[in-house]
């Protein structure tokens, strides 16, 4: 009777130690279809829509084109994400654009897109995310004046120090405050076309007569439409960055895709036709900050719901973009194209924490400087050079790499359509108005070839020596380690 007491104590020890083994040190499958899709809308809506469509009808002169360029970019960005869902499927890697240049055409494409966008292009546009979130809380302890530069800088540099945080400490948690910040907006969202609409049906119909009188119709014009608008979608790729951590992607990649992107086109065109019905084109071109003005005219004396909702929209795209842009550091890392470190995981969170950091560091570094919002500018049409190759990688691959599986297989033409039109969107800004700047983006992107040659192609041996130690006191410092397996 003794023994199988204590043989039945042993089994239940056996059990309990089974039971509170660790997780293998990789990144967890934790985001569903409902997140996927809190993370692409959440991500496009961000601050473009509420403060510069003017952009957009500044290039094009009148309310018709305006509303036709907006319904244009959501197909464009729908064709666009179509061909990340064959690529996301067919390698299941995170790191968006990153594994499928490394898959079409090798290491140093893959490289490049790495360099621009860890170094610039990423860290820059969570930085100006988060200083215009700073500027809308700051604007409403300073009425009838601007808020202190330094004030509104420290702000941006404590949200990105908190999304950071939040993002490292649990994916989970990341993907919850996601969903929050995702129906925050989408309130704010709903009030603005709820409200256009009421408007719309009470009859201001005026600014909708000769809608396209005095358009422009020049190549140049339309390609920088296309581009401001282009620039308020971008983020339709973000999902293919987490991969790895989207529960059944086969199924839940291209269904958040066709729900996420056409309903972001949705609310944009409805936005648009809202803001028209209480402003005209001109009002609309002076407006500082369009959703605000509309805010005033129509929400008052409720008109600070606007502001406040503008601030969440803001900070849930940071925080998208930061959930995002972290894998795509943790899979150069992980490659050997970023320092090791930047590919370990956390032990006790089991997200990839250095990464992260590392993101949050150089995005504050950004804040430093005055206006960078130029620089963005200059750097976006980088980003549409990189769509334009990834999505020739697709076509390349059809032919070259036929032995992969793809769940997912768009027609031919979508993939072409988007390569003709990405070479349009990179040509067309040099074209209608050249600048230095662009060739000085175009020398940068090139100039990661001789970190490329240095660091990653002949591993120099003092460099090594530099690199181990620095990686085992980091190790030791954030209790990271190398993730167990490489997802397949």
């Amino acid at each position: 009777m003794m023994e199988e007491t204590n043989l039945r104590r042993r089994r239940e020890d056996e059990k309990s130690i089974q039971s509170n083994e660790p997780k293998t040190t990789s990144l967890q499958k934790e985001v569903g279809l409902i997140s996927g899709i809190c993370i692409i809308v959440g991500t496009i809506i961000g601050s473009g829509i509420f403060i510069s469509p003017k952009s957009v009808l500044a290039n094009t002169e009148s309310v018709g084109p305006c509303l036709i360029i907006w319904a244009a970019c959501g197909i464009l960005a729908t064709l666009g994400a179509l061909c990340f869902a064959e690529l996301g499927t067919m390698i299941t890697k995170s790191g968006g654009e990153y594994p499928y240049l490394m898959e079409a055409f090798g290491p140093i494409p893959a490289y490049l897109f790495s360099w621009t966008s860890l170094i610039v292009m990423k860290p820059s546009s969570f930085a100006i995310i988060c200083l215009s979130f700073s500027e809308y809380v700051c604007a409403a302890f300073y009425s009838g004046c601007n808020p202190p530069n330094v004030v509104v800088k420290l702000l941006a540099a404590a949200a990105i120090m908190l999304i950071t945080t939040v993002n490292a400490l649990s994916v989970r948690l990341g993907s919850y405050v996601q969903n929050f910040f995702t129906a925050a907006k989408l309130v704010i969202v709903a009030i603005i076309i709820i409200s256009g609409l009421v408007f719309l049906a009470q009859g201001s119909t005026k600014n909708f007569q000769n809608s396209f009188e005095g358009a422009q119709t020049s190549v140049g014009a339309i390609s920088l439409a296309f581009y401001n608008g282009l620039w308020a979608y971008d983020g339709w790729n973000q999902l293919n960055y987490i991969t790895e951590e989207l529960r059944n992607p086969y199924r839940n990649l291209p269904m958040a895709i066709v729900i996420g992107i056409p309903l972001v086109t949705v609310c944009y065109i409805l936005m648009n036709i809202s803001y028209f019905t209480v402003m005209t084109p001109t009002e609309l071109l002076q407006s500082q900050a369009v959703a605000v003005t509309f805010g005033d005219r129509v929400l008052y004396p409720a008109s600070w719901v606007v502001p406040l909702f503008v601030a969440f929209s803001t900070i849930g795209a940071a925080n998208g973009t930061c959930f995002t842009a972290g894998r795509l550091i943790y899979v150069a890392g992980r490659e050997g194209h970023m320092l090791k470190v930047l590919s370990y995981v956390s032990v006790r969170r089991l997200t990839p924490a250095p990464a992260l950091i590392f993101y949050g560091i150089i995005a504050i570094i950004y804040i430093i400087p005055g206006d960078i919002n130029s620089l963005v500018n200059y750097f976006s049409f980088a980003a549409w050079l990189f769509y334009g190759m990834t999505i020739l990688g697709l076509v390349v691959m059809r032919f070259t790499r036929k032995d992969l599986e793809r769940p997912i297989k768009v027609p031919i033409v979508i993939p072409i359509l988007v390569i003709l039109v990405s070479i349009f969107l990179v040509l067309a800004p040099i074209i209608s108005k050249p600048a230095w700047e662009y060739l000085y983006c175009v020398l940068f992107i090139l100039s990661g070839l001789i970190f490329y040659f240095l660091f990653v192609h002949y591993k120099f041996g003092w460099a090594q020596r530099i690199s181990r130690p620095v990686t085992k006191h980091l190790q030791l410092l954030m209790e990271v380690v190398p993730p167990e397996k490489d997802p397949e």
